[in-house]
């Protein structure tokens, strides 16, 4: 959580530690350096291929182009258009790397910077004494990384943004899709190109046809469309949880991933994504991390460690933002994961960064566990 309970490595044909009782966190860097928006995955309606391209942004474009035709997302009920999809290319404008959207999802985004004022109730499993925090919607992207750009993702150790469970008996193995990421829209700078290949990644032409009759000239495939349907319920999340401390923002998303058995017990697996992001021009550092992770079997257990997944981040106004994703398993369908970041100042002063509380919530219509996700 933040770093690691349990050190186990995490990807693509390794194991994370064995299961245990209680809570277990496995360490999964993914560090990423920069500023702007959060990158994360989201929501709780269904992501479908993009029906529109993105436009020349300004001041309230998301709102106007949302209002206009919602980025091709369908509402309640509606299973969205027939007209073949348009892709978006875009620049990240905190990684700088080339991307084309797949398809947008929705998120339900809990600031506890602009929570109720109502007073404050006693402190509950959550954490730091509750407030009244409503969401709002917020639109993320299902994206693909340019291959030739992630060698140059400042202080970002790999470019997983997506792990899932193994299809096999192991219940500890997890891995991982190599540039398959989530980004916000506040950081898409989308531009053009005249490639009929312009994005180097191995599923891009599996899940994306050129037709220069198009603008811009990329059509989903019924592949893609089949993929984000069979792999919904573990490409999606629900709910982005944010909270600012001394002008250090924190923000988390977490995953469900599934459950699997494992020495006759049931193990629920979580992802979750943390971007630590410094709002002032005074350089800080973090050292230490402090998790508390509550389980509704009735266990809570306390986390710390030095910095996170291996890391002791620089937080600058050259590079204020830092992101990097782990998971937690649980003996349990549900918990509550909430702490605090400790930082340092040049002066060698600390101060504490709340991290806000979230939930581990699984998927309760689940009615058979995930098997990796399908092609």
């Amino acid at each position: 959580g933040g770093g690691d309970a349990a050190q186990g490595s995490v990807g693509r044909g390794q194991n994370a530690s064995r299961p245990r009782v209680g809570p277990r966190i496995c360490s999964r860097a993914g560090a990423r350096a920069g500023h702007g928006g959060l990158c994360g995955p989201a929501g709780p309606g269904r992501g479908q291929p993009l029906v529109v391209a993105l436009a020349d942004r300004g001041p309230g474009t998301e709102a106007a182009l949302c209002g206009r035709w919602s980025w091709g997302l369908p509402t309640s009920g509606d299973h969205g258009d027939a007209e073949a999809p348009l892709v978006p290319l875009f620049l990240h404008s905190v990684f700088g790397y080339r991307g084309v959207v797949l398809f947008p999802w929705q998120a339900r985004l809990y600031d506890r910077d602009v929570a109720s004022t109502a007073p404050e109730k006693a402190e509950n499993p959550a954490g730091h004494g509750s407030k009244e925090v409503k969401g709002k919607t917020h639109t993320y992207y299902q994206v693909l990384i340019d291959a030739r750009d992630c060698p140059h993702i400042s202080q970002r150790s790999q470019t997983e943004a997506v792990t899932f469970l193994a299809n096999h008996d192991d219940s500890r193995a997890l891995y991982a899709i190599p540039g398959l990421d989530y980004v916000s829209h506040e950081d898409i700078l989308p531009y053009t190109s005249t490639d009929q290949v312009p994005i180097q990644h191995e599923l891009f032409e599996r899940f994306l046809l050129y037709d220069q009759t198009k603008a811009p000239p990329f059509v989903a495939r019924e592949t893609l469309r089949a993929w984000q349907e069979k792999n919904h319920p573990w490409l999606e999340l629900s709910d982005v949880h944010r909270e600012t401390t001394e002008n250090i923002r924190v923000t988390v998303i977490p995953f469900y991933m599934g459950m699997r058995e494992a020495q006759n017990s049931h193990v629920y697996w979580w992802r979750y994504c943390i971007r630590l992001e410094n709002l002032d021009s005074d350089v800080v550092q973090l050292r230490e991390r402090h998790w508390r992770i509550f389980s509704l079997s009735g266990t809570l257990e306390t986390v710390r460690g030095r910095g996170v997944v291996g890391r002791e981040p620089v937080l600058s106004k050259e590079q204020p933002a830092f992101q990097y994703s782990s998971h937690v398993s649980l003996q349990a369908s549900s918990g509550h994961m909430w702490g605090t970041f400790r930082f340092e100042r040049p002066d060698g002063s600390h101060f504490d960064v709340r991290i806000p509380p979230f939930s581990l919530e699984s998927n309760k219509d689940e009615k058979t566990p995930p098997s990796g996700l399908h092609w």
